[in-house]
């Protein structure tokens, strides 16, 4: 999908963005920016955020998002922050608002963890002896 880098209040540039979701990693989504170059930047969202996002203000520190649509601009507006700086990105409503319908076509919302191997996830956290 197609979005905008906000870079200032009267200069955007597009930004080529791809978002990734996998039933075995059920809660999150895997964000790929790219930017003047063949390699991604990429970023790991909480599917749950995005959605909540889509309906008010959702996030805090390193990940913001919120929307604007109602408000005459059917945007959404991710703000991701690293030690590298921030970037504000302006992605339509209704590409975010698919995706996800797409996402809770496979997975619902609410039955994720019924998806996750506990067992094998335990293993890899607890020390064996």
């Amino acid at each position: 999908m197609t979005a905008q880098l906000v870079v200032s209040r009267t200069y955007s540039q597009p930004l080529c963005i791809r978002l990734r979701y996998e039933p075995a990693d059920p809660y999150v989504v895997r964000a790929a920016f790219f930017v003047h170059s063949d390699e991604p930047v990429e970023w790991v969202l909480g599917r749950d955020l995005l959605a909540d996002g889509l309906e008010g203000s959702a996030g805090y520190a390193d990940v913001r998002i919120w929307s604007a649509a109602g408000r005459g601009d059917e945007s959404i507006y991710i703000a991701l922050g690293s030690s590298g700086g921030t970037a504000l990105l302006e992605v339509p409503v209704q590409d975010i608002s698919s995706f996800l319908q797409d996402t809770q076509a496979l997975v619902p919302r609410g039955t994720e963890s019924g998806l996750i191997d506990w067992d094998a996830e335990l293993a890899h956290l607890l020390p064996r002896g």
